[in-house]
């Protein structure tokens, strides 16, 4: 592909726009693509469209260290019939709280702010401290893009040249070092072509699998399945298959490539148990930090043993018992 479009979720100044721009020089360092034009779309549901088309490539937000994945996305990638993820980019997000010219402070305490749900998600303490109604956005661009005189719109900081906009207060996010990445995703052919250029790279790859029985030891089995295959697991999440109460899908991130021998082996055991499996994304390593869990990073309850404590073992027995309802 000599030159390609990449579709994002619009207007500029989203934070798919500013994953756009980085998805460009990403696909040129690790699969050898000019950068693309990029294309804004009205919503994820046109950016798949576009993509199984065979029309462009897409970029679309997949998980972010606050809200966790992008449900929806996530979802549609699933059902998608011809696409996949091949490149990963993060951005990091903060949003600035924007008013119409000449709008003073004093008069937004009630008005409505609007953001994507997500944004809406990340920003709650500065959204009840003013009292604001929060209202649904398609992005965080298009709030700010359509903001009416007297309400308040969160985006990226880039959208006040954009559209106008005076900023009421920066940095309004409820948790500093908020990230996210977005997935690069393309017509299932292209990312086969794609990936298998660069095979001397170390992968990560998503898949999605389906048990056809239910029951308990169905999620025990598969990942033994995992195990014996030698296979490492970094992430797994499950999703309802949507109108069939008590089924689910099961989304699981995994060290290794389709083509490893290991990867390979688990496949055949899973579909020859009858099994439903389908690959979404397979992608360059990333580096990742594996920091431990300090205790002031951890809710308030729950039971946590601290070994270095003279805390007695009725005592232990007595929170148990509090914390498990028993």
């Amino acid at each position: 592909m000599t030159h390609m479009k990449l579709t994002y979720l619009g207007p500029e100044g989203t934070f798919t726009h500013q994953a756009a721009i980085e998805a460009g020089h990403c696909l040129k360092t690790q699969y050898g693509i000019d950068e693309p034009e990029l294309v804004a779309a009205p919503d994820v549901t046109s950016i798949m469209a576009s993509v199984q088309s065979g029309e462009s490539w897409g970029v679309i937000a997949w998980e972010n260290n606050v809200e966790g994945y992008v449900m929806p996305n996530l979802d549609a990638l699933i059902d998608a019939h011809d696409a996949a993820g091949l490149a990963r980019v993060g951005i990091n997000v903060s949003f600035d709280a924007f008013v119409t010219p000449g709008t003073s402070q004093i008069g937004i305490d009630g008005a409505s702010v609007s953001a994507h749900p997500h944004g809406l998600a990340q920003c709650k303490r500065f959204i009840e401290r003013h009292r604001l109604h929060p209202a649904q956005a398609s992005s965080n661009a298009a709030a700010c893009r359509d903001l009416k005189p007297g309400n308040v719109a969160l985006g990226p900081h880039i959208c006040g040249d954009l559209y106008g906009l005076e900023i009421l207060e920066e940095h309004v996010e409820d948790f500093d070092g908020a990230h996210t990445d977005f997935l690069v995703i393309a017509p299932r052919g292209d990312v086969l072509d794609y990936v298998a250029r660069t095979r001397e790279r170390e992968f990560e790859t998503v898949i999605t699998f389906i048990p056809l029985a239910t029951g308990p030891g169905v999620v025990a089995n598969l990942l033994d399945v995992l195990r014996d295959c030698g296979l490492n697991m970094t992430s797994l999440i499950s999703r309802p298959i949507k109108g069939h109460d008590g089924t689910y899908s099961f989304i699981i991130t995994l060290d290794a490539a389709p083509w490893e021998p290991r990867f390979r082996r688990m496949l055949v055991e899973v579909a020859e148990h009858g099994d439903w499996a389908k690959t979404i994304a397979v992608y360059p390593r990333r580096e990742r930090p594996n920091p431990p869990v300090d205790s002031w990073m951890l809710p308030e309850g729950g039971v946590r043993l601290d070994s270095s404590a003279s805390t007695s073992d009725w005592q232990t027995a007595q929170n148990a018992r509090r914390e498990l309802l028993w």
